[in-house]
């Protein structure tokens, strides 16, 4: 199965790292710097799933995502952190709407697995209908 996944981070390594992980598993990959340029074109490329760093100049990925969620043409977008979190970053994100974490440093494989999940929209729906994907500090699966 494949989909568009929009890559979310101002590390230009980690990005190209994402990217060529999501493509060999045939993903069409799409790259943003930071927030601000993520929702500039996140309506031009219709992503299947938004995966954001949460460190990033201009606009972080907390609020992003919850400006993501604030939009109805996005708001059920799946959206995952892949960050080095803290606990309350994680609960934030929840808060915000995130569906998922992936602790950074990830394995690749970890990675595809997450995406693909919400590419799918696999997992057990939470108590507001999203669908959880994984948990911080745990791998998927």
């Amino acid at each position: 199965m494949s989909g568009r996944v929009l890559v979310v981070d101002d590390n230009k390594v980690i990005r190209q790292l994402i990217r060529v992980n999501l493509e060999l598993e045939g993903f069409e990959v799409v790259t943003a710097a930071d927030g601000v340029e993520a929702l500039d074109i996140v309506h031009r490329v219709c992503p299947d799933v938004v995966t954001l760093d949460v460190v990033m100049p201009r606009l972080d990925g907390l609020r992003t995502a919850a400006r993501l969620r604030e939009d109805p043409r996005t708001a059920h977008l799946p959206v995952a952190i892949i960050s080095a979190c803290t606990q309350h970053e994680v609960e934030s994100g929840f808060a915000a709407g995130v569906d998922a974490f992936l602790a950074k440093p990830f394995e690749p494989v970890e990675l595809v697995r997450l995406v693909r999940q919400l590419v799918r929209r696999e997992g057990p729906p939470s108590a507001d209908g999203r669908h959880e994907a994984g948990q911080a500090g745990r791998t998927v699966g």
